[in-house]
């Protein structure tokens, strides 16, 4: 079977690059994907692989029936949203949409997926179980499409013994691929305070309540949440990168909005912190003569491989690639709502790299200038494929 992937999969990688040159260039942003959800529809149609659609908005699970399909059901995911960011490379596929780009690889992860259905839609005869094609919207957006997919019961009839992920990062060259058990990426809070006083003239500042500098140094403060108030052991990020006070040279505003993320690794060190905001941001609009309201919004929990899937995985990563292309993931406090998935079913999510010849100088991830080469097909397309033959074959 491992030289029949091989064979599938090389096979297939024309088939992949032209449908991933075609999502790149025509991106849309989270829970507005009704035309890649159509195109992605299109393609399960014509392999013959039934699907259901509309599940979390714009989310997609197609349905591969093996022989003995009540053996056992492995999940396969790719999330398809876009980032509002206009590119700035010079692909001949580049997005056609302004200020709206693939610039975190999750064209490249439904490309993959559908070039993975296409190989085992070849074999499925000689497999037994059952195998889910989830295509999920809205990753990069609050609340998260894996979250809305769960309550709109996408596994309610297929329940998955394992949930697979990957995706693409320019950290590691084309042809490796990297695992790592346990929590590998944060939790993701949005932290939205609005701080509200009396405003006015900028040169009368004894008349009013300063909201600006209020707002000031209410963000000096909550570094000590990082700083001073958990655990040095226990990685958290606080950063806000939205600080709005519309007034003017010389008018205070009444109101000042600040807006940013926090990031933990640890459930009881992410509530702690949440508890901490609320009464540093409170107390120290209160010290000013000002109020602050604190809307900390329910975002992704960590992501947590389980272990004993991963070191499955790694295995049969490691008997399909060899040892020498399996790295060690990094633990990131970039956050991912696949993280509901593994909140519910043992997962592991792995990175592919994508960094090669053709892309030596392209950005990071989230960046205008952000690329794959297009060699990573040849690794994640089959891997992918080759851990689902090996999943479903086990125990």
């Amino acid at each position: 079977m491992k030289q029949q992937i091989h064979s599938l999969a090389d096979a297939v990688f024309p088939f992949v690059c032209e449908l991933y040159k075609h999502l790149h260039a025509h991106p849309e942003l989270s829970f507005e994907e009704a035309q890649t959800a159509l195109f992605i529809q299109q393609e399960l149609t014509k392999m013959c692989i039934p699907f259901k659609k509309d599940i979390g908005t714009h989310g997609i699970v197609g349905v591969l029936r093996c022989a003995n399909p009540g053996k056992k059901c492995l999940a396969l995911r790719a999330d398809m949203d876009a980032l509002p960011i206009n590119e700035e490379t010079n692909l001949p596929y580049k997005s056609t949409v302004a200020n709206c780009m693939h610039a975190c690889g999750h064209d490249a992860h439904v490309a993959t997926l559908l070039g993975v259905a296409k190989v085992l839609s070849q074999v499925k005869d000689k497999l037994e179980g059952t195998v889910l094609f989830v295509f999920q919207p809205g990753e990069e957006r609050h609340p998260g499409g894996a979250r809305l997919m769960l309550q709109d019961g996408v596994f309610d009839e297929y329940k998955p013994a394992v949930i697979l992920a990957q995706h693409a990062s320019v950290d590691y060259p084309v042809g490796k691929v990297a695992f790592r058990s346990g929590t590998i990426m944060a939790s993701a809070d949005e932290v939205h305070l609005t701080v509200k006083g009396k405003g006015g003239h900028g040169a009368l500042p004894h008349l009013f309540n300063d909201t600006v500098l209020c707002a000031s140094q209410l963000l000096v403060s909550l570094q000590q949440i990082a700083a001073r108030l958990h655990n040095p052991f226990q990685p958290v990020v606080l950063s806000f990168g939205k600080f709005i006070a519309a007034g003017s040279t010389n008018v205070i505003p009444d109101e000042v909005s600040l807006s940013g993320t926090l990031r933990t690794l640890d459930e009881a060190c992410r509530k702690q912190c949440k508890t901490a905001i609320d009464t540093i941001a409170k107390q120290t609009a209160s010290a000013y003569g000002c109020v602050c309201e604190v809307d900390i919004s329910d975002g992704y929990p960590s992501v947590t491989n389980d272990p004993e899937v991963t070191a499955d995985a790694r295995r049969y990563a490691a008997d399909f690639l060899g040892d020498s292309l399996i790295d060690e993931l990094e633990v990131r406090m970039t956050g991912e709502d696949f993280a509901f998935f593994s909140q519910q079913f043992p997962a592991t999510f792995y990175r592919f790299g994508v960094k090669g010849k053709s892309n030596a100088q392209c950005g990071n991830l989230h960046t205008a200038t952000f690329e794959i080469d297009l060699d990573a097909f040849k690794t994640s397309v089959p891997v992918m494929a080759y851990l689902t033959v090996q999943f479903l074959s086990d125990k």
